[in-house]
């Protein structure tokens, strides 16, 4: 039976300013990789720049309640979906998941999601489908490699964070989720993550990182849970 690997992959990935073609196209060479040697994948998509770009144009005329800001992003996340199931060609299933409630037929190596409705991240998105899927752990990849006991941008000294409990994440990050969020893990997904004793695993974006962790070698980034 294969191994079902839940990926949620971040906006900043496949969107920083543009399409980041080079890093899709090598993500795709590890990805495939990996399913000859028996894994399946269930990639979760981010919005990344698109996502705030829609919701930067449309608030410049009106002001957006989080709902109507929510929308742009998951519209967002959509795209950048459909860009990810098309460069997997035959690997990927023909439709994207927009419901992680929802059960579906697993039947190709690769599955590929969007956001779902307002009020909930991918993040939260790729928790569901793991409870769904009963994976016991999602793989987080982003821009951010490791947790950061605050904030490395502003802070030179900010410690790494290689394992932490769900509980020393929210006292980090607080409890409340909102759209265009920068946090490692959105506290809504953490919340649904700690109840259903799944771990996360915060990565980064270097491929040869996640080959050490799908291959059980030590690797660079955050284990929560």
């Amino acid at each position: 039976m294969a191994k079902i690997v839940v990926l949620s992959l971040g906006g900043s990935l496949i969107f920083p300013q543009d399409l980041d073609r080079n890093f899709l196209n090598d993500f795709k060479n590890t990805i495939q990789k990996y399913i000859k040697k028996g894994f399946k994948f269930v990639i979760i998509c981010g919005g990344g720049k698109l996502a705030r770009t829609f919701q930067g144009v449309a608030s410049k005329n009106k002001k957006l309640s989080n709902e109507e800001l929510d929308w742009l992003g998951i519209h967002a996340t959509k795209i950048n979906a459909f860009i990810v199931k098309s460069i997997f060609g035959d690997y990927a299933e023909n439709f994207v998941i927009n419901d992680p409630t929802k059960k579906f037929i697993f039947k190709k190596n690769v599955a590929v999601a969007s956001g779902w409705k307002p009020g909930w991240s991918t993040d939260y998105d790729a928790v569901l489908l793991a409870k769904s899927l009963k994976a016991k752990e999602v793989i987080n990849m982003s821009n951010v490699d490791f947790v950061y006991g605050k904030d490395p941008k502003k802070f030179k000294d900010a410690k790494k964070i290689e394992k932490m409990k769900w509980n020393d994440f929210f006292k980090l990050v607080g409890g409340k989720w909102k759209a265009g969020m920068n946090a490692p893990f959105d506290p809504i997904a953490a919340k649904e993550a700690k109840k259903s004793k799944i771990k996360v695993m915060v990565v980064g974006r270097e491929l040869k990182n996640l080959e050490n962790l799908l291959e059980g070698k030590k690797f660079k980034g955050t284990v929560i849970g």
